[in-house]
């Protein structure tokens, strides 16, 4: 086996075994030590990191700031609220969901009907979010546009969108939509249906990350990272920079979509509330400091961020926002490799703090004799009577 072959089955070891780990705590260790309330919120946190995996991948990766993932998030949260509310109303037998028999519409929306069955509300959830990235990545990137403008454009989506949503009632309005009873036939009452949602959220996390890692680990992938770093030089090698963009986006569109489809049975509501602007930051910042160039950074820090939002906004309501704020600054504009990035550094510092040992040791003295080069080893001087002897035999 070639050296290259032995560092892939090295390298595939190693993330199996991660996977393991990953999947024994999830699977082993959460159930059986968290109450149903802290497993619940944990499948939450779950659905954010999802989406940080697809942030990772565009941000990370591609260097594409979206600040808009709330959009793709809200889609699929809304189809799968769309289609509980009607399941909800099929079995109470009514025509409409009672949220719209207290707003008073009396007859459903025409674009409700299609969301009823429960096949076409999955492809939705798959294909709508993903098919609007993909028009909206190219419309933008075929155009060059990059950077600010489109962190700028991708935020106003979002605004748009939950502006959008809170003025539509055959919606939920501002309130959104809530009240879920049943999941597919299983009752969102019943722990045990609360616990497979949870396993549902590990699942889909472990196979995203997964979908991920072999992105980045593939020849798209080092595509993906020259188009980072280096865009002019991909176009010139005969490549296009915006094709391998979109791609990016698209996935992470994708990945958002799933986590908002799962989030809405899990919360037991969406609103326009979380899917605009402050909730994409949020998602951002979860990444940015977890650590966006690698593949569990993201995760780590979506999981993390929230955790500490929910914990300390409960004893520090009107703090906790300037908080995240200010750690977001120190990460970007201190640590940009994040919380993953300490590993690294830590271990740059200690190959420095040896360097610096052994250049400040002292030299043994040249005078001193040591026991590798004893004095009696050094050659004696020629003496003058054999000199001159060997003069004479010259002659």
């Amino acid at each position: 086996m070639t050296v290259i072959g032995r560092l892939g089955a090295q390298s595939s070891l190693k993330t199996l075994g991660g996977f393991a780990i990953a999947a024994i705590v999830l699977f082993g260790v959460a159930p059986a030590v968290l109450t149903d309330f802290r497993l619940s919120l944990l499948a939450k946190f779950l659905c954010f990191a999802i989406v940080a995996v697809g942030i990772g991948l565009a941000w990370g990766r591609g260097g594409m700031l979206t600040l808009g993932q709330g959009v793709f998030f809200g889609l699929g949260a809304y189809i799968m609220a769309m289609h509980l509310q009607m399941a909800d109303a099929a079995k109470a037998h009514e025509d409409v969901p009672e949220f719209m028999t207290i707003a008073g519409v009396p007859e459903l929306p025409s674009y409700w009907r299609p969301f009823e069955s429960a096949p076409v509300a999955i492809l939705a959830i798959a294909i709508l979010p993903a098919a609007l990235a993909a028009v909206l990545g190219f419309g933008v990137f075929k155009r060059r546009v990059k950077g600010a403008y489109f962190a700028i454009l991708s935020q106003a989506l979002a605004a748009a969108l939950a502006i959008l949503l809170t003025g539509q009632q055959t919606i939920g309005g501002f309130t959104g939509l809530s009240d879920f009873r049943s999941f597919f036939g299983f009752r969102l009452d019943d722990p045990v249906n609360r616990r497979m949602l949870f396993f549902i959220a590990a699942a889909t996390l472990l196979a995203v990350v997964a979908v991920a890692r072999q992105l980045m680990r593939s020849r798209y992938g080092e595509l993906l990272v020259a188009v980072r770093d280096q865009e002019e030089r991909v176009r010139f090698l005969g490549y296009d920079p915006a094709n391998i963009k979109i791609v990016a986006y698209v996935v992470a569109a994708f990945f958002a979509g799933i986590a908002g489809a799962l989030f809405t049975p899990i919360v037991g509501i969406i609103s326009p509330a979380d899917i605009g602007v402050v909730p994409s930051i949020a998602f951002l910042i979860g990444v940015a400091i977890g650590g966006r160039t690698t593949l569990l950074g993201p995760v780590l820090g979506a999981i993390g961020v929230a955790w500490a939002q929910t914990t300390f906004s409960e004893h520090f309501p009107s703090a906790w926002t300037y908080f995240q704020g200010a750690l977001f600054i120190v990460v970007v504009g201190f640590i940009p490799a994040g919380l993953a990035g300490f590993g690294p550094m830590a271990k740059q510092l200690l190959e420095r703090l040896r360097g610096q040992s052994a250049d400040s040791a002292p030299e043994p003295d040249a005078g001193t004799e040591t026991a590798e080069t004893p004095a009696a080893t050094s050659p004696e001087p020629e003496q003058p009577a054999a000199a001159a002897e060997q003069k004479v035999e010259a002659r």
